[in-house]
């Protein structure tokens, strides 16, 4: 498994009818190609089902898309840190738009990450929220405003005074915790503007998950690095 080190790619596969079944390794595939191309450090959200085929096929870093803070034993239906680690992963996305958790739930996922020795990226709406995780210690946030999530328009270009503020906001809680940016982005050139903007990294999605080719897109985005 790759090592973790920004500026970094993470792509979420949400669960897209393009990444059911065998088709996830294709996608997953894709990442680790670019990433063994351009040296750069990519990592795969593939869905929850698919967390141990994804791990167990490539060498590049497997995110969870979410964990509970349930220890395991007698709890049917809950995601535990240990078996997402036992799975394969080497960390988790926690609190992003699409399954948002209580700041208390997000506290307990990212000890119980912590624990199991998983990385845990929380997403966070504005500012404030990111301020708010920040104490939680997570080893990264994401600044994803959900009104631009999976849209043409980067929050880069739309609200990059969110980026900017984001990242001011957790530099005075923790100046350890980078800070990663999402929604809308899609080309090297949003990626470059979040670099700008004091982000180490983003998150995306639809991007690469529903282009024709997986790997211009991929290319794109980190040739601007």
């Amino acid at each position: 498994m790759t090592e973790l080190k920004t500026p970094l790619i993470v792509v979420n596969f949400k669960t897209y009818a393009e990444v059911e079944g065998p088709k996830v390794l294709d996608i997953a595939s894709a990442c680790q190609d670019v990433a063994a191309e351009t040296g750069s450090c990519i990592v795969v959200c593939p869905p929850l089902v698919e967390t141990a085929r994804v791990a167990a096929a490539i060498n590049i870093p497997v995110f969870s898309q979410h964990i509970d803070s349930k220890a395991a034993g007698a709890n049917t239906g809950w995601i535990t840190a240990r078996g997402v680690k036992a799975a394969g992963a080497v960390g988790t996305l926690l609190n992003h738009s699409e399954h948002r958790m209580m700041m208390y739930d997000i506290s307990a996922s990212v000890k119980a990450g912590n624990e199991a020795g998983l990385k845990t990226i929380v997403c966070a709406d504005n500012s404030e929220t990111a301020q708010k995780v920040a104490a939680y210690e997570p080893s990264y946030i994401a600044i994803e405003p959900p009104e631009l999530i999976g849209g043409d328009i980067s929050v880069t270009d739309a609200r990059p005074e969110v980026v900017r503020e984001g990242v001011e906001a957790v530099r005075r809680i923790d100046a350890h915790i980078p800070v990663l940016c999402g929604a809308g982005v899609k080309t090297g050139k949003d990626v470059r503007k979040a670099i700008e903007l004091g982000a180490k990294g983003v998150l995306l999605a639809s991007g690469v998950v529903k282009a024709k080719d997986p790997r211009v897109v991929l290319r794109d985005l980190v040739a601007r690095f």
